[in-house]
């Protein structure tokens, strides 16, 4: 009886001991993605980097921390500002970074992502403060830029890359946004009213060159006024009767009458011509 709870004791204990091997084996073995690398600590040291793949660590003695490698976005805290003109404005921002050095990450900052931000954010007041507020908003990528390489020259010792900051949002007091529309609709008015007195002006000129023409020609004004009343007639589907006498309707039709005669008289001329070539 001794011998089978001895046994039975050796089969728990055996038991319990691959549970321990095999709980430890796991702990030992980790993956790291490719777009990943692991800090490792023994005892508190640092003694390497770790990754991509399959890596074995010391259980209990070993401790990683990953370090993602992909290009992060980060929202900087929204900001109030004053720019070189004293205006106030709510500048929405953005900062792209990435770990280039997991070591120094580790060891030099602690939650780099909030740090970056927070300087970030200060870096855009400050440079936000040397620009008046037109600059701002016409030249919105060169400030962006310029923020972006003072940030980066600031975080290189941590082992980030800042690749970029985006200016997403920038807003305006309610009575200069009112303001500025007042001033963009004055400008389109003055434009409006520059254009109408251009095409009056060269309209103008058009009439007085036809004053000159109708002076000169009272052919042509008797002409025009048959247009008139042509042109009327058809309008308001009426029938002008008037007396055959007019001198504006007889002259019309005297001057048809001699274009006809000219254009007979010179056909008769080109037919003896003809004749006298051909003989």
């Amino acid at each position: 009886m001794f011998l089978q709870v001895g046994l039975i004791l050796a089969a728990v204990v055996a038991f319990i001991v691959l549970i321990i091997v095999i709980s430890l084996l796991a702990s030992a073995i980790r993956v790291i993605p490719e777009y990943q690398r692991a800090v490792r600590f023994r005892l508190g040291r640092i003694t390497g980097l770790l990754g991509p793949g399959l890596v074995f660590i010391v259980p209990i003695i070993d401790t990683i921390v990953r370090y993602d490698l992909r290009i992060e976005v980060v929202d900087v805290p929204q900001q109030k500002a004053l720019t070189k003109d004293n205006v106030e404005v709510t500048i929405d921002a953005a900062v792209y970074l990435r770990v280039v050095d997991p070591l120094k990450v580790a060891v030099t900052v602690k939650n780099h992502v909030p740090a970056v931000a927070t300087f970030a954010a200060a870096t855009l007041r400050d440079v936000v403060g040397m620009v008046d507020l037109d600059t701002l908003l016409s030249h919105r990528e060169e400030i962006a830029k310029k923020i972006a390489d003072i940030v980066d020259e600031h975080v290189t010792p941590w082992g980030v890359k800042v690749t970029g900051v985006a200016i997403r949002d920038i807003r305006l007091p309610e009575t200069l946004v009112r303001a500025m529309a007042s001033q963009a609709e004055a400008e389109r008015l003055r434009r409006a009213k520059i254009t109408i007195a251009s095409a009056e002006y060269e309209a103008s000129k058009i009439y007085l060159e036809a004053a000159e023409t109708y002076a000169k020609n009272t052919v042509a004004v008797q002409l025009r006024q048959i247009d008139a009343l042509l042109e009327m007639a058809r309008e308001h589907n009426l029938i002008i009767v008037t007396p055959s006498s007019l001198e504006f309707v007889a002259l019309p039709l005297a001057l048809s009458k001699a274009a006809q005669q000219q254009q007979q008289a010179a056909q008769q001329q080109g037919g003896p011509q003809q004749g006298q070539s051909s003989g």
